[in-house]
């Protein structure tokens, strides 16, 4: 008599063929980079998602911002006016300093660095893995946003971008455990490579002798090297100094300038070598939002 259940395959089998699919699909993704079409239309999928995730914050953040007394308004308004008339002065200052640093190329022969464009963009939803340092922004392949870009906020450079969806890109934080970027100290221009310890507020400088010429409270700016991240940006500063005998290198230990825990608008960069171009929206006019960098 024939059963009315078919028998399938048994669970061993079934786990045997799970995990070959998975090996040929990380071997291809990995030699041929055949998910990249696939990762980017699911971070596509999921932008409506992410965006209604931080919706009720931005919601409150609002409802916040109306309470706001306007005793508070008005002390935010003599503090903003002073602030401005003394960036009206560091301005006249700059535009001194850059005429003369002109001059100087001019008697020297040298060539003017080439400037960068940049464009805003925000933080709309962050990596839950513990050991992964990475955010999702709300700018993408439409913006002109490509992989490897350098991204900054307003104190110094916080990761670049490894993947770009339609109209959202996923950013690797300097912190990540994955990441590395090669410094330079401003004081004497020594050149250190440092990568994330899987803490936000924590760097580790790498392969430093014990006889390097690094202290305490050394500036960290990007060097240049690699192509990734332009010269001259703050990125960390130096906050311990290991320099036991004992072990092969120092331990020299950097906090970044970048606020990587609470990021919530970050700052694109276009160098002037990248061969893609900032797309801006129709909605906003690009003579507001293109600003220009000098990287000197």
């Amino acid at each position: 008599m024939k059963s009315l259940f078919e028998r399938g395959p048994t669970l061993l089998s079934r786990l045997v063929m799970a995990l070959i699919c998975a090996a040929t699909l990380m071997f291809l993704d990995h030699r041929l980079n055949t998910m990249q079409p696939v990762r980017s239309f699911l971070s596509t999928v999921v932008a409506p998602v992410q965006y209604l995730a931080v919706l009720p914050q931005e919601v409150l953040d609002r409802l916040v911002y109306l309470s706001t007394t306007r005793t508070t308004l008005r002390e935010e308004n003599v503090q903003l006016k002073q602030q401005l008339q003394e960036l009206e002065m560091a301005v006249q200052r700059l535009n001194f300093l850059e005429n003369e640093n002109d001059r100087l190329r001019q008697l020297l022969g040298s060539d003017v660095r080439q400037e960068s464009r940049r464009m805003a963009a925000e933080v709309v939803s962050v990596a839950t893995d513990p050991f992964s340092h990475q955010v999702v922004i709300n700018k993408g392949s439409t913006n002109g946003v490509y992989d490897g870009q350098p991204v900054l906020d307003n104190r110094g450079i916080v990761g670049q971008i490894i993947s770009v969806g339609r109209g959202t890109a996923r950013v690797l934080l300097i912190s990540d455990q994955s990441h590395a970027i090669s410094l330079r100290a401003e004081r004497n221009d020594i050149r250190v490579l440092a990568r994330g310890t899987g803490d936000l507020q924590q760097l580790e400088l790498m392969f430093i002798p014990h006889s390097s010429e690094l202290e305490v409270g050394d500036k960290l700016m990007s060097s240049g090297l690699g192509g990734v991240f332009p010269e001259g940006y703050p990125v960390a500063e130096i906050i311990s100094i290991d320099r036991d005998e004992r072990l092969q290198y120092a331990r020299v230990l950097a906090r970044p300038y970048a606020q990587l825990d609470r990021i919530r608008t970050v700052l694109l960069l276009w160098p002037a070598s990248a061969t893609e171009t900032p797309v801006y929206d129709e909605v906003k006019s690009p003579s507001a939002n293109e600003e220009n960098i000098n990287v000197d």
